[in-house]
Formats: C-alpha cells, sequence, structure tokens
C-alpha cells in the first residue's frame, strides 16, 4: 500500500488553495478529485464576486474569513496576475421604508471590520450610475469580481510547484481510522489504496458522502446536508448599463435577485432560490419571469424578454427552507477526535473570497492549534 503524508478530498478552489498552503508548507501533498477537472462544481458556478463581508454575523468563521480571505486575494491575484475588478458595489432602498436598513448594514459591516462603505443620497447615487432607481444607496468601495478558473489554475500550478500531485476520476469511496493513520479506498478506472497521516475533506457537495464514508469518524459529527439551487440569467443582447454590482436592501431569506458583472462587462441577475435534492444544473427558462419585478425597482429600464437563462449553482447548506442560514462548519481533530482529520461542510459563499483564509485555518489545525 503506497503512503502519502497528506490526502486532499476535492480540487475546488478551496481544496485547491488547502493544497498550496499545505505543499507550501512542506506537506507531501496528494489530491483527490471526483471529476476530470478541476473546480467543475460550487467554484465554476457562482457569480465570481470577491465579497466584502457586509452581512454575515459578526464573529462568524464567514465573517472572519471573508474579511481576511478578501484582503489576501486581491493581493494574491494582483502579484499573479490573475484576471480581476474592484467594481464596486452598490446596496440599494428602493423604498424610502428601506432607509433605515441600509444604516443597519453599515452598522454589521463595520461590526465585521468593512469600514470603508459610504452612505449615498439617491442624486449621489444616479451620479456614480444614471440607470439606478433608489432612495438611498450604500458603496462598498472593497467588493469585486474574479476570474475564478484563472484563481484555480493559479493555485493548482503552486501546489503542483511545490510537489502536489492530483489525481482525477478518483473518489474517496471509503476510510478507515486506524492506530497508524488513515487509509483510504480510491476508485476510477484503477482502484487502488492509500495510507495518509492526514486527510482533509474538501469535496464540496460530497463533502458529506466523505465523511460518511470514513469508518472511525462517529456519525453525530456530520451534519445534515441541504442543496439551494441558484439560477442566473443574462441580458440577451447589449451590455450593462451599469458599471458596478447592484444589490437590492436583503430581504427574508436571502440577498435578492442583484446585478453582477463578468470581466467582460456582461450583466447577469441572480440568483434566486430553489430547493433541491439532486444536482440537477438545468436552468429553467420560466423562472426568468419571476426577476423581472424585483429587478426594475432598481433599473425600471430593464424591457420586457430582455433576460435569458445564463447558468445556475447549487450550493451545499447546512440549513434548509426557513431556517436561518449555517456557519462554516470546519471541524479539525479537537472537534471529533480523529486525529489527521479535517472536514469541510457547508463551505457556500463566500469561500470563493475566503479560500485562502480557510486554507490557513486548515493548516492551522493541523499544527494543532486553531487558526485565530
Amino acid at each position: 500500500m503506497d503512503r502519502v503524508q497528506c490526502v486532499v478530498a476535492g480540487a475546488g478552489v478551496v481544496g485547491l488553495a488547502i493544497a498550496r498552503t499545505l505543499a507550501r508548507a512542506g506537506y507531501e501533498v496528494v489530491v483527490l478529485e471526483a471529476e476530470g477537472a478541476i473546480g467543475t462544481g460550487t467554484s465554476s458556478r457562482n457569480s465570481e464576486v470577491i465579497h466584502a463581508g457586509i452581512y454575515y454575523p459578526t464573529g462568524s468563521v464567514r465573517a472572519r474569513l471573508c474579511v481576511a480571505g478578501r484582503d489576501r486575494l486581491y493581493r494574491y491575484c494582483a502579484g499573479r496576475g490573475i484576471e480581476h475588478r474592484r467594481t464596486g458595489k452598490l446596496i440599494v432602498a428602493t423604498d424610502p421604508t428601506q432607509n433605515a436598513k441600509l444604516d443597519a448594514i453599515a452598522a454589521q459591516a463595520a461590526a465585521n471590520g468593512v469600514d470603508d462603505l459610504r452612505r449615498l443620497t439617491a442624486a449621489e447615487a444616479r451620479a456614480l450610475e444614471p440607470e439606478l432607481a433608489c432612495t438611498a444607496a450604500l458603496l462598498s468601495p472593497s467588493t469585486g469580481i474574479i476570474d475564478s478558473h484563472g484563481l484555480m489554475l493559479a493555485l493548482q500550478g503552486e501546489a503542483e510547484d511545490k510537489g502536489a500531485m492530483i489525481a482525477f476520476h478518483s473518489p474517496l469511496t471509503a476510510a478507515r481510522v486506524t492506530g497508524n493513520g488513515i487509509e483510504l479506498a480510491v476508485g476510477g478506472e484503477e482502484p487502488s489504496t492509500l495510507a495518509a497521516d492526514i486527510l482533509v475533506n474538501a469535496a464540496g457537495h460530497g463533502a458529506w458522502a466523505v465523511a460518511r464514508a470514513v469508518h472511525g469518524l462517529p456519525v453525530r459529527h456530520v451534519p445534515p446536508r441541504h442543496l439551494a439551487k441558484g439560477n442566473y440569467f443574462a441580458l440577451a443582447q447589449g451590455r450593462s448599463p451599469f458599471s458596478r454590482l447592484v444589490y437590492p436592501v436583503p430581504e427574508d431569506g436571502g440577498l435578492g435577485v442583484h446585478l453582477t458583472l463578468d470581466l467582460g462587462g456582461q450583466a447577469r441577475f441572480g440568483p434566486d432560490v430553489e430547493w433541491c435534492e439532486s444536482l440537477d444544473y438545468a436552468v429553467d427558462p420560466a423562472r426568468g419571469e419571476r426577476f423581472y419585478d424585483s429587478i426594475r425597482r432598481y433599473w425600471p429600464a430593464l424591457p420586457d424578454g430582455a433576460l435569458v437563462p445564463a447558468y445556475c449553482g447549487i450550493r451545499p447548506k447546512l440549513t434548509g427552507p426557513g431556517q436561518p442560514a449555517a456557519d462554516f462548519v470546519i471541524q479539525g481533530p479537537a472537534d471529533h477526535g480523529v486525529p489527521g482529520l479535517v472536514n469541510l461542510f457547508g463551505i457556500e459563499s463566500p469561500g470563493l473570497t475566503a479560500c485562502l483564509a480557510i486554507a490557513d485555518t486548515v493548516a492551522g489545525m493541523l499544527a494543532g492549534g486553531r487558526a485565530s
């Protein structure tokens, strides 16, 4: 049986960031990826936004790692030529009754360490975005957009430069905790077994299946999984009339239908929330009809018939419909008692923004302490 120091399950943006960090720290790393390429799941099916860290509960893992990860991600992209842009974001009230909510959002952001929000009057917001309709707004200069695939290629390249290896079409099908580490059963065309001192479960949607396959991990440490599909629609013709991202004041259960941009300047609207039971990436064109009223609250000039299906993503969530959003769960040996095992559950937004900070947290756990 071959032996390796560290196995990372999952070659999405978080798994690749962890592999890079551990390889740079001197670990021998093998990444097992069930699919045939990097980042085929959540990592490539999102809005590609670099989030500022505004909305998350103060003190939560999501808030802390988003703010820390945002700054590191901007520096990482600038230092390695990864395409990105600090577009800025407008959070808009579209009714005077919503204006007070902007104050609450600003206070939440400040508590999270986001100290650059600016309150704008309706006239000031329209001076920035003439097509915008609002009664007041917040400007977030730290929000931006990124080429997520370019980021993943950079992380992969750095990990491999430090000796990490990625095995594609190699699902982890079973694992057994022994007195000498963790024995792994690897599927694919040529099934094999592998012994490891460390297993980092960063398998995204598959993290639950990987955790349940670890014989020796108490089942109480595997939380429930819920899948929330988010559909995106794009303009059928023309470039975006906005140069910044536009988010309505958050509604119960979500951030509302917002406008994001890709690096080519094309507008995308979404996501909505569609709870599902399986990984079905088809977009129902009929769902787009529900977008028009929401978008026209802040962009009244949206033409009829302007939206076409773009793509969808499916978030791996820890809570279901009607429940408060859960925090990220990053379990180390101190949490579940299994030496060398780290499980990551519910790493949805802002996982892309926080990926480098998440990687540092995992490395800290494996070094024997929790990263602060």
